[in-house]
């Protein structure tokens, strides 16, 4: 007979209030730092800096920007370096050295419109190849960057002449296991899921959910493709095993209604990946449990 004190629970730590809007935080890697990317009411981006200090979050650090900043990862830095690559409204990919903040180590004007979602691959010691930065923007093109090479990127996904130009929310790096493969994956405003293949520069799967998708993310980066879990704007998500694709119907997948609200993001538990986490509209985060097992055959 389970007890409430058997059940997982959230506790909060630590609570602060800001005065300004946030749009991504990031913990810096092996610190007790993490960093807070947003807007001032003004309309100017700020970047602030805490450190976890007996129990409490101190700010460290804070930098305004010209532009307001809508997402970063570390996902393509060096342990040693760890550099945060950002995104802003005004469609310009920036890598900045936190000890430095006031000038970038990197930019690029990598969109014509405001850069919804970034994910890094090949940094931190996750995933082989290259270090690479993925952007999708509004103007409905992903691209993928080299911080090596200068201005132009190594993939551009956009739609053909004449397709409508979806709004792309979010990307996210997968299947970069060896030092050739890699994919990326990304989520548009009409419910549209598309699987880049950056090996062969090809398409490699899509479907729709019905839903804007507003987060993907796949259980781990650096692995043979094996779960994606999308979450969209009516509270659902869903968890696509990408080890079982029939050969027209798609990766067999599962969906379920956790949230009376949209589901902003998805966060894999890095120490166990069949463990996730979804943060809704309703702020509830509800922690689920994902095995291949358990899931039914129902095709994309």
């Amino acid at each position: 007979m389970s007890t409430p004190l058997s059940k997982p629970q959230i506790i909060a730590h630590i609570q602060k209030s800001l005065n300004y809007t946030v749009f991504d935080s990031k913990w810096i890697p092996c610190s007790a730092k993490f960093v807070c990317l947003g807007n001032f009411p003004r309309g100017t981006g700020v970047m602030q800096v805490y450190e976890v200090q007996h129990g409490e979050a101190h700010l460290i650090k804070e930098v305004e920007k010209p532009k307001p900043i809508k997402c970063g990862t570390f996902g393509a830095t060096s342990l040693q370096q760890r550099h945060i690559a950002t995104g802003d409204f005004d469609g310009n990919l920036s890598i900045w050295n936190l000890e430095m903040p006031d000038v970038p180590v990197y930019t690029v004007k990598a969109h014509k419109e405001i850069v919804n979602s970034i994910d890094g691959v090949g940094g931190l010691g996750i995933g082989d190849g290259a270090p690479e930065i993925v952007t999708g923007s509004r103007d409905g093109t992903v691209k993928v960057w080299d911080p090596r090479q200068k201005d132009s990127p190594v993939a551009n996904m956009e739609p053909v002449e004449g397709e409508t130009k979806r709004d792309c929310w979010t990307v996210a790096f997968g299947h970069a296991f060896n030092d050739q493969d890699r994919c990326v994956c990304a989520g548009y405003d009409n419910g549209d899921i598309k699987l880049f293949d950056l090996r062969n520069m090809s398409l490699r799967w899509e479907t729709n959910i019905k839903n804007g998708v507003c987060c993907v993310e796949f259980d781990r980066k650096d692995i043979n493709m094996n779960k994606l879990v999308a979450t969209s704007l009516e509270g659902k998500f869903h968890v696509f095993d990408m080890r079982t694709q029939h050969l027209t119907k798609g990766f067999a997948s599962v969906s379920e209604k956790a949230h009376k609200s949209t589901i902003w993001q998805v966060r894999h538990l890095p120490q166990n990946r069949d463990i996730f986490m979804t943060a809704g509209g309703a702020v509830s985060i509800p922690l689920r449990e994902a095995k291949r097992t358990r899931m039914a055959r129902m095709w994309a």
